[in-house]
C-alpha cells in the first residue's frame, strides 16, 4: 500500500522521526513511538479519546494521517503536565472527581485546552459543545464540566488563558 516515507513529528516539544505508509494514522503512529497517553478507542473518530493538540488545535488522532502532521507541533497529555507540574486541568479533573476509569480523560483534557485557548472564560454551554466529540462511559459529564470551569478560573488567573 504505498511506500514508507520517513516523517519528522514535533511531539510535546521534542522532535521524533518515524518511518511510515502512506496510509498509517497519527494515532498508531504516535502510539507506536511510545505516546500510550493517546488512547485507541473507536478509530473513527466518534469517541475522542485519541485526541491530540496539533498547532494548538484538537483533532482526533484516528482520522489524521501521520503525513499530514509532519513538521507541525503535536501536543498529547503528557505534553501538558507532568505528575510533578500539573497543568490546570490535569489538576481540576483529578481534585474535581472528573476522571473515574480514566481512559475519555486524556482526551477531555485536550478538547477541554483547546477550548480554554481561545475561550478563557467559556458558559457551560460552550464547554458542552467542545466536548461533544468526547465519550465518556463512567462519569455523568457533570463532574467534566466542573472541572473544566475550574481550571478555567485559575488559568485566568494566573493569566495563562488569553
Amino acid at each position: 500500500m504505498g511506500t514508507k516515507k520517513a516523517i519528522t513529528l514535533h511531539v510535546n516539544g521534542s522532535e521524533e522521526t518515524a518511518v511510515v505508509p502512506p496510509h498509517r494514522t497519527l494515532l498508531e503512529t504516535l502510539r507506536g513511538m511510545g505516546h500510550v497517553d493517546v488512547k485507541c478507542g473507536c478509530e473513527k473518530g466518534d469517541c475522542g479519546a485519541c485526541a491530540v493538540l496539533i498547532d494548538g488545535k484538537a483533532a482526533v488522532s484516528c482520522l489524521t494521517l501521520a503525513h499530514s502532521a509532519a513538521g507541525r507541533e503535536i501536543t498529547t497529555l503528557q505534553g501538558l503536565g507532568s505528575t510533578e507540574n500539573p497543568h490546570p486541568l490535569q489538576q481540576s479533573f483529578s481534585e474535581l472527581g472528573a476522571a473515574q476509569c480514566g481512559f475519555c480523560t486524556p482526551g477531555m483534557i485536550i478538547a477541554a485546552e483547546s477550548l480554554l485557548r481561545d475561550t478563557p472564560d467559556p458558559t457551560e454551554d460552550q464547554i458542552r459543545v467542545a466536548l461533544s466529540g468526547n465519550l465518556c462511559r463512567c462519569t455523568g459529564y457533570v463532574k467534566i464540566f466542573e472541572a473544566v470551569q475550574a481550571a478555567a478560573e485559575v488559568m485566568r488567573t494566573a493569566g495563562e488563558a488569553k
